[in-house]
């Protein structure tokens, strides 16, 4: 398959790209690669890993993992975080960068949950996305992963690789999201995610793709036209 944007932003699919025996033949190759893909924050509860996900914007997992390590035995429940003010959070979270900005939205998140939810995190990507401060891609990763639903997060390995994969050309990540969940099977939408972001992180990175490495360089638009 490949994904075009007309001129009014909307997605048109063509299969002369990839056919469904060559998505299926890449999903198998990086499974080869990437065995153990699953998500690498560490959390104990779907709160956590709102917490934890929220974090890791434009910060590393092994970061996060740190913060969340000392972070959460002090605070980790919704009810804690609501009663604390942002420049309580602070320093517990400064090092994962723009930390005035992640309290804040923590702690806005939190209190949502303990009022319109009775402290239990939701359990959609609808109501995951009324809470203060969470967007899409949060609410799908939390969706996924604490909650086994269906959905694809873009973060910025899986933007990248879209692209120079050749599944769809653009920079904005609901578009990516909606053009590869017409492309991959449904019920390997958050699998394919971890598939993709382990990919990216350990193989295809921005910088130095190890295409010499990679089984499914056959497959990638940039390299067969590098």
């Amino acid at each position: 398959m490949q994904c075009h944007f007309d001129r009014s932003g909307e997605i048109s699919i063509s299969m002369k790209k990839f056919s469904k025996e060559d998505i299926d033949d890449m999903l198998d190759k990086l499974e080869q690669m990437h065995p153990n893909a699953e998500c690498e924050l560490q959390y104990g509860t779907p709160f956590e890993l709102l917490v934890a996900v929220i974090l890791s914007a434009q910060c590393t997992d092994k970061r996060v993992n740190q913060v969340t390590e000392k972070l959460f035995k002090v605070y980790n429940t919704p009810e804690q975080f609501a009663e604390l003010e942002d420049e309580d959070l602070a320093p517990y979270i400064f090092s994962c960068g723009f930390y005035r900005n992640k309290a804040h939205n923590i702690i806005s998140a939190s209190r949502d949950i303990v009022d319109k939810f009775d402290g239990k995190v939701p359990g959609t990507i609808q109501e995951l996305m009324t809470l203060a401060g969470v967007g899409k891609k949060t609410a799908n990763v939390v969706y996924a992963v604490a909650y086994g639903g269906d959905a694809i997060a873009v973060d910025t390995h899986v933007l990248r690789l879209a692209n120079r994969i050749g599944f769809c050309d653009s920079d904005d990540p609901l578009k990516v999201e909606k053009a590869l969940m017409e492309i991959l099977p449904k019920d390997k939408w958050s699998h394919a995610h971890h598939l993709l972001i382990h990919h990216g992180r350990y193989t295809c990175s921005s910088r130095k793709p190890e295409c010499g490495s990679c089984l499914i360089c056959d497959y990638c638009r940039q390299y067969l036209n590098e």
